[in-house]
């Protein structure tokens, strides 16, 4: 009863509230005004949360199986990544290594690519080699602090750079182009 009341009286109830402007007598407050204060009340409980961004799928991943041991490898791939010039951030024993190129600003926007290179032994002459690499920018979201966020990548040149003077390392000539993989989903 009471909530039908307020239903049919709200634009009537909303013309009668008063200010009290201290010098004893009140001014009327608009309905506008009085509609927008209600809704800027509400607005913080409808929440600005969303789904973090899907990023499966924005890699592009390269492998080859070179002829040399493991640990021969993992030295010729590290040599390989400062040759390149790229900034390595993980080298571990284990065949991980994780390497960004220097940051470049397109317009006002840093810009950089991230490579995660894995090795792994498949036998005691020959190692294996995955290259995957994503785009990455600088930025702010909502809800996240200023941090580097992983945008498609569409050139391989990179991935199939870094493969080809591993196996030319290996091999003892000259680089060679490496075939690009289709991109996976």
């Amino acid at each position: 009863m009471l909530r039908k009341f307020f239903l049919l009286n709200l634009p009537r109830l909303s013309a009668r509230i008063h200010l009290h402007n201290g010098r004893g007598t009140s001014m009327r407050l608009p309905k506008t005004l009085l509609a927008g204060l209600v809704i800027l009340s509400l607005l913080p409980l409808g929440g600005c949360a969303r789904a973090a961004r899907d990023t499966t799928g924005f890699s592009q991943e390269q492998n080859i199986t070179v002829s040399a041991p493991f640990e021969q490898t993992w030295q010729t791939v590290k040599a390989v990544l400062r040759e390149k010039g790229l900034e390595l951030y993980t080298r571990d024993k284990r065949g991980v290594f994780v390497a960004y190129t220097p940051m470049k600003r397109r317009l006002f926007q840093p810009k950089r690519v991230k490579y995660t290179i894995e090795l792994a032994e498949v036998s005691s002459n020959e190692t294996g080699v995955y290259v995957e690499m994503v785009n990455q920018v600088y930025g702010v979201t909502l809800l996240t602090y200023p941090g580097w966020h992983d945008r498609p990548a569409a050139d391989t040149t990179g991935a199939s750079e870094i493969l080809s003077a591993v196996q030319a390392r290996i091999s003892g000539g000259t680089p060679e182009s490496v075939p690009a993989a289709p991109a996976s989903s």
